[in-house]
């Protein structure tokens, strides 16, 4: 099922790894055409365009973008308590998690009379986004809201698209998990009117003022993405999420079945989920393949499975040891990369490019969707490479405050003036000179 690529008997470069390695991904330029118009309307004409656009995209018209209080309150009331219990496990796990990310302000005393500090400062205000689509995501309103809340952002508001199941209100889930976290801010909008509406705000049908934010954050499809990017500038964004991928890394000693599980649940997101192998065991390859001929097709969502699986994204790689198996899988950058090897932990301890690590047969990446702790909001499309998953520091901005008396400036005026010179700006060293009685008196 899965194609396969060989690697064995060469040592490739990291530029032929890049053009080798299966990889699929969007183009997210391929509608920026589509997604413009609908920033642009949003921007000029607020809650108007962005209703008439749910009611196109959505086929639902909310009678209001903020959802009522009372709706909110009714879903946690009716929420199976098995749910309402893993959910607030799953919180708790959370922040214990984040609570740890927490970072404190520094002074560092360069000279006697002369400091530079950090503090660390939340952001203002800022808008959460969890999808609907193929799936309802309580668990990514967990990831979202609970880094906002320890970094301490003072004022934030969870955005998800309108259910015409649900009277035009997100999926009650959603709402149930925002009620959990202590959120009362809840926009029914999605896709990329509900990011345009989060980054420009507006009035509400009933004239209360929506406030625009100062930074998004959560994952989406294509549309999305592309007015995530179209509002960069606007307000912060964390990053552009593309489809969500696996990578493992796995020896003869790996389970085929837990493997080939591992794959399915990946692939069961979205047609265009990725799905790689990476081993130096031909046997586990062929005993993965044969597991994946039945159970594939087998699971629930058996159509959107077997797309991904056959998707040029997905796919095994043959490496002839580990150590090749770690070039491979740093090069790939996996948005989750598990390490089902001997000696796992070590293994793990290797690895310098993944969104997340998950180490041994007991740590899948579904423990980590919903329960580990950890966040699960991270970076695809080999973004790991340089950047993180959602964090407390994403919601936080370091801040350097300079505090130097007279004497300590005037011990370090001259070279400050002989550097502004050597730039060619003067003004940069006269406005030292001009605290002495120099040039600029």
């Amino acid at each position: 099922m899965l194609t396969r690529t060989d690697l064995r008997g060469s040592i490739p470069t990291l530029s032929q790894l890049r053009r080798a390695l299966p990889r699929g991904g969007t183009d997210v330029n391929a509608v920026l055409d589509t997604v413009t118009p609908v920033v642009e309307a949003i921007a000029e004409h607020g809650v108007t365009a962005a209703l008439d656009y749910t009611e196109k995209f959505d086929r639902v018209r909310p009678t209001s973008v903020r959802v009522p209080a009372e709706v909110i309150a009714q879903a946690r009331e009716q929420l199976d308590p098995a749910v309402t219990d893993a959910l607030q496990e799953s919180i708790r796990r959370a922040r214990l998690v984040h609570a740890a990310q927490r970072r404190e302000n520094t002074v560092t005393q360069v000279v006697p009379g002369g400091s530079v500090a950090e503090k660390w400062i939340p952001v203002r205000r800022v808008g959460l986004y969890v999808p609907g689509g193929n799936a309802v995501y309580p668990s990514s309103v967990i990831m979202n809201v609970v880094p906002a809340q320890e970094a301490g952002v003072g004022s934030l508001v969870v955005a998800s698209p309108p259910q015409a199941d649900f009277g035009g209100w997100p999926h009650p889930t959603i709402l149930a998990a925002c009620s959990l976290l202590g959120v009362d801010e809840v926009w029914a909008v999605g896709g990329a009117q509900g990011i345009a509406l989060l980054a420009y705000g507006g009035t509400d049908t009933d004239d209360a003022d929506l406030d625009p934010v100062d930074l998004i954050t959560g994952p989406g499809n294509i549309y999305v993405t592309a007015a995530k990017r179209l509002v960069r500038g606007v307000v912060g964004i964390d990053a552009e999420a593309g489809p969500t991928e696996i990578a493992i890394l796995a020896d003869e000693t790996a389970d085929p079945a837990v493997v080939a599980s591992d794959l399915i649940s990946q692939a069961e997101h979205d047609v265009l989920a990725a799905s790689v192998l990476v081993t130096d065991s031909v046997a586990l390859a062929d005993a993965v393949d044969d597991v994946l001929a039945t159970a594939a097709s087998a699971t629930k969502h058996g159509e959107r499975v077997v797309t991904a699986l056959t998707g040029a994204q997905s796919g095994i790689v043959l490496v002839d040891d580990l150590d090749a198996g770690l070039a491979v899988v740093d090069a790939y950058g996996a948005e989750h990369l598990e390490i089902q090897t001997r000696d796992a932990q070590a293994v793990a301890d290797r690895v310098t490019s993944a969104g997340a690590i998950f180490v041994g047969t007991y740590s899948p990446v579904s423990l980590g969707d919903y329960s580990a702790g950890s966040n699960h909001v991270l970076p695809t499309s080999g973004s790991s490479k340089y950047a993180s998953g959602l964090s407390v520091q994403t919601f936080l901005r370091g801040v350097h405050v300079i505090d130097y008396d007279r004497d300590a400036l005037a011990e370090i005026a001259d070279r400050v003036v002989t550097l502004a010179n050597a730039e060619d700006l003067p003004a940069h060293g006269e406005a030292v000179q001009a605290r002495f009685g120099g040039a600029a008196q």
